[in-house]
């Protein structure tokens, strides 16, 4: 062929067409980019998960378009700890920012590996548009940054997103990127109506409580109808900066997530270790990789976007990352040799809510692990006694509980001051109401989940492990309840050193 081209072609046309076919093909192969959307404090309140009162037709279009999975879970149901384990890849033991990151908290180690240092060692343009929340700041060294503040007043319209996108692709067109987009809805306050949107607002007679929650009051409702017009204003905002992708013609080279960081703002919802808190909606969308339409009951973790991304970008994926690639999960393919348990783990997040919880679930039984049993619970008081400095307005205040029935009471008071022990039958139970860690009849699953969790705590080295590490942690912590540590810039929990020494040892 080449003979015929150099005898009918005179050769600067050859080359351009040599150069053609080389560009063709450098540009066939070039990595995709990775966009990951997250939400404000929602679990799955979508319509693509079934909810009866969600107005969220973009992500449910995303999903159609991709995988939709219906059992996900993030380890840590609070927003700076679960951003640093999916930034990372690591449980928030691993990683250190076991608190919130305007308390303090922090990574053990600035150096820590993240989606952005590692993408960018692959050549990757790397952008974030909204908040970061992850100590320290520069352990992630972004190119391109816009709109860094929480904006839980929605000073910045949804379209201000959009619009920083479009200018994040714009400048991007030379070689691929990562582009995480963190909107603020649905974090309190529950802001029914901003510059128009939602259109068509719900109100208090739209709407009731989600179950797990237990308590529905017409005070409550109205929350709850406004938590569901963020979700609505968090929608449109998603379609926005899907359309400035397609419009920069990226939308074919580009592996989408889509996360809520954790469950809802309601009673055993964010902070605890129930199904509430910790299990939030991913939707992956991939074109020629995602099979649409596709929904997966495995147990998926917020760990598996790391490896996932890395993996499609061509990295090599460390091996002291927990999470697993998706990949696998993408298509309707049988798979094997999937995980077994999701593992959940609070803090408190900081002083005046500490309370220490770690988590367990397969399929089917979840094991809750106190290790202060009886004693008590300051993340549950927040939202259950109003004395609390910090009870959230969709908390169930005492006028609220007298409206609970004897289920939801007990259940409430066990979350108050938890025993040594919790299981839950999720095929049987799923709001985990009933308690069954003392029945006989589940010694052997109840005996089974505390021995895999303990694996686990070991093989990943956490602290939490040892009650010397945390006796003192909680002393720390509840000497801190005046929150004076705020004001003093350079102060340091000291577990950020003790920590990471005992892991240093193990």
């Amino acid at each position: 062929m080449l003979q015929h081209l150099q005898k009918s072609t005179s050769l600067p046309w050859l080359l351009i067409l040599l150069t053609g076919l080389f560009y063709s093909s450098t540009a066939a192969a070039k990595p995709p980019n990775i966009l990951l959307i997250v939400s404000e404090d929602n679990g799955p309140e979508l319509g693509c998960y079934g909810d009866p009162y969600a107005q969220t037709p973009h992500l449910d279009q995303l999903a159609q378009t991709g995988v939709r999975f219906e059992n996900a879970f993030v380890p840590y149901s609070v927003c700076s700890p679960s951003r640093a384990c999916f930034l990372t890849g690591k449980y928030p033991h691993q990683n250190g920012q076991i608190g919130l990151a305007t308390h303090k908290f922090a990574l053990y180690q600035k150096q820590t590996p993240n989606f952005v240092t590692l993408l960018k060692q692959q050549g990757y343009r790397t952008g974030l548009i909204g908040k970061l929340h992850v100590n320290p700041e520069d352990a992630f060294p972004f190119d391109f940054r816009a709109i860094p503040s929480a904006n839980f007043k929605r000073q910045e319209p949804v379209t201000a997103y959009a619009s920083k996108a479009a200018e994040f692709f714009k400048q991007s067109q030379e070689q691929p990127w990562f582009l995480s987009v963190n909107f603020p809805d649905a974090h309190l306050p529950f802001i029914r109506q901003v510059n128009g949107r939602p259109a068509h607002p719900l109100s208090a007679d739209d709407v009731k409580p989600m179950t797990w929650v237990g308590v529905d009051t017409p005070r409550l409702r109205e929350q709850v109808a406004n938590y569901y017009n963020c979700m609505a204003r968090l929608d449109v905002g998603v379609g926005l900066l899907l359309n400035e992708l397609d419009q920069a013609g990226e939308t074919g080279n580009t592996l989408i997530f889509y996360i809520g960081d954790h469950g809802a703002q309601f009673p055993r919802g964010k902070g605890s270790v129930y199904e509430g808190g910790l299990r939030v909606p991913l939707i992956v969308s991939w074109p020629g990789k995602t099979q649409s339409g596709l929904v997966r009951k495995e147990l998926a973790s917020t760990l598996d976007l790391l490896p996932t991304a890395l993996a499609a970008a061509g990295c090599e994926i460390p091996e002291d990352l927990p999470g697993r690639n998706l990949k696998p999960l993408l298509t309707d393919a049988p798979v094997t040799n999937w995980r077994d348990y999701i593992f959940g783990f609070t803090t408190g997040s900081f002083p005046r809510n500490c309370y220490i919880q770690h988590s367990l679930r397969d399929t089917r039984y979840k094991l809750i692990s106190n290790p202060r049993p009886g004693t008590d619970n300051l993340i549950a008081d927040s939202y259950l006694d109003e004395s609390h400095p910090h009870f959230v307005i969709s908390g169930a205040t005492a006028a609220d509980q007298k409206t609970i029935s004897p289920q939801v009471k007990q259940a409430l008071a066990r979350w108050s001051r938890p025993p040594r022990y919790e299981l839950y039958d999720l095929q049987q139970d799923p709001y985990e109401w009933n308690n069954l860690a003392e029945d006989a009849d589940y010694a052997e699953t109840k005996a089974r989940l505390i021995n895999a969790l303990t694996e686990l705590q070991q093989q990943t080295r956490d602290p939490f492990l040892d009650p010397v590490n945390l006796e003192a942690f909680v002393k720390e912590q509840l000497d801190h309840r005046d929150m004076k540590y705020r004001k003093q810039k350079n102060f340091r929990w000291s577990y950020l050193d003790s920590f990471a020494n005992w892991r240093a040892e193990q």
